[in-house]
């Protein structure tokens, strides 16, 4: 039997000691790894689909909250602003375009929105099948949209009241498919397109109905579910109740499609040059009803956020690494001990101390790469987990599972604190006493 085969069976011939150590370990690293997945997953999703948005305009409320509806498509958006002072706002000669968005419809989880063809322009979206819509309501679907619906060409569909499913579906007109995105990996995947007067002719009968049900009723202008039109002598008052009623309703249910009734959701804005990321935030946020948020600043404030629970998460999982690490040199220590009498024959029966040693480092480093191992397939296992979450709540695909670079300097700290276990016992290995082993047996 050569010492390579001596050292596997000396590890695992203590099932227990070797499993516990195994175990903290693989923990440890998983927890690592799962994290460092996680955070390029985000920031590499977030970087890409802020790409040529460089402000956002919506209603007045949260700017965070603003950019994760507007951009992200993952939240309810903060409420609607009038499309006449949107149009005002890009006359602004710091502005190069804007791309207006309106939404507050969905189909089986999936948003309907309202916007121009510069939308799928700016993340160069090509077309699998069909073309874009030539009028209202005709759509344009992502690639996820397509595969989880089973929409295909020609296909009508109605759209149902809020952005998650269980809403009142509108039966009064179909949408219909004319198009299919190719699969991009940007948040286009998930969306349904059509233009703005989509958005503006689905809900112009059911306004028409809810005006005249509350002059009925003498009650003012109540919401049934939330609208987010405004009437004279009645202004929303809290930006908390405005967000609450755009989670319902988040599209202009206007009379009509004429002049300043029109309403949309958000307003994606490029700048011809940086001075318009000096002077029109302010301008817009101080000088009219709506607010202008920036993607790369309320992302670098949440990846603030999310990287102080991170490092703590990853501290918290390098304590059990290093608890792992005292495990496998109790355990080798003890075994070691105990195996005095077996070392001191093999000396005698020619292995040498370099060989010794080579065992000893052998069944420490074994215990750290096989934790490590372990630790890789805890960590795509929590990645599978969170996948089907993303894909059940936001429609998210995240089973990326390749490696990233982080896990090469996992590994090094592992198998580093597999040596270092490792180490006092083999120096108790190398001074052994053959005689004195042997006669205290």
């Amino acid at each position: 039997m050569t010492i390579f085969r001596l050292g596997i069976k000396n590890v695992i011939a203590k099932p227990l000691s070797t499993g516990l150590s195994l175990l903290l370990l693989s923990l440890g690293v998983g927890l690592i790894s799962l994290m460092l997945h996680i955070d390029r997953h985000l920031r590499e999703q977030m970087s890409s689909n802020i790409r040529g948005i460089d402000m956002v305009v919506g209603a007045k409320g949260s700017p965070l909250q603003l950019i994760l509806s507007a951009v992200f498509q993952v939240d309810v958006p903060t409420g609607n602003i009038k499309l006449a002072e949107a149009e005002n706002l890009l006359r602004n000669r710091l502005i190069d375009y804007g791309i207006p968005l309106s939404y507050g419809d969905s189909y089986q989880g999936f948003r309907i929105v309202g916007t121009d063809e510069r939308y799928p322009e700016n993340y160069s979206m090509r077309l699998a099948e069909g073309s874009l819509w030539s009028q209202s309501m005709e759509v344009a679907i992502g690639a996820a949209v397509a595969e989880r619906t089973g929409l295909k060409l020609g296909d009508k569909f109605q759209g149902s009241h809020g952005l998650s499913e269980g809403g009142h579906v509108h039966e009064s007109e179909d949408y219909v498919v004319t198009g299919i995105f190719e699969a991009s990996g940007s948040v286009v995947d998930q969306l349904i397109l059509s233009n703005l007067e989509s958005v503006w002719d689905i809900h112009a009968p059911h306004a028409h109905e809810e005006e005249e049900h509350g002059h009925k009723e003498g009650e003012g202008h109540e919401h049934e579910e939330g609208g987010s039109h405004e009437h004279e002598g009645h202004e929303h008052a809290e930006a908390e109740e405005h967000s609450h009623e755009a989670q319902e309703h988040a599209v202009g249910e206007e009379s009509d499609h004429g002049g300043d009734d029109r309403e949309i959701t958000a307003l994606l804005i490029k700048f011809k040059n940086p001075l318009g990321l000096v002077q029109l935030p302010r301008m817009v946020n101080e000088n009219t009803n709506m607010q202008a948020a920036l993607p790369n600043y309320e992302l670098n404030k949440l990846f603030s956020l999310m990287g102080i629970a991170t490092t703590t998460l990853n501290l918290v999982a390098l304590i059990v690494i290093l608890v792992s690490g005292i495990s496998v040199f109790i355990s080798l220590y003890l075994s070691l001990r105990e195996r005095t009498y077996e070392m001191a024959l093999l000396r005698t029966f020619g292995a040498s101390r370099g060989q010794l040693l080579g065992m000893v480092f052998q069944e420490g480093l074994l215990i750290a790469f096989s934790g490590f191992l372990l630790g890789l397939v805890f960590s795509r296992l929590g990645l599978w987990v969170v996948s089907l979450l993303l894909k059940a709540e936001y429609h998210y695909d995240f089973s990326q599972t390749g490696l990233v670079a982080g896990e090469g300097y996992l590994l090094l700290v592992t198998v580093l604190i597999g040596f270092l276990s490792a180490l006092l016992p083999a120096i108790s290995v190398y001074k052994i006493d053959i005689s004195k082993s042997l006669s205290d047996a």
